[in-house]
């Protein structure tokens, strides 16, 4: 089977880059720890465009933040959900899942 036109996910994993210090790990652990202070896929709960708006607004915020080197929290690992969720929930509420 080819492999041409198909994703290659394993291209997201940067060489010589350590495990904890990867973009996909930093954003697991921060699904995580929404995980913990609310509940697993909580963010799946976002239904409405205010929710989009809002999704918008954090990760703007977030890159803000990290274009300035501010580094109190992941910033790159926040943006990276919050982009996740506005997707999410622009293609729930345009019918496409």
């Amino acid at each position: 089977d080819s492999q041409a036109g198909k994703p290659r996910f394993y291209l997201l994993l940067p060489e010589h880059v350590p495990y904890k210090d990867q973009m996909l790990t930093r954003w697991a652990k921060h699904m995580a720890a929404g995980a913990e202070r609310y509940e697993d896929r909580n963010w799946e709960q976002f239904s409405d465009w205010e929710a989009y708006d809002r999704a918008k607004a954090s990760a703007f915020r977030h890159f803000m933040q990290w274009i300035n080197g501010e580094q109190d929290e992941d910033h790159a690992a926040a943006i990276f959900f919050n982009v996740m969720a506005a997707e999410y929930v622009q293609g729930r509420l345009e019918g496409r899942w």
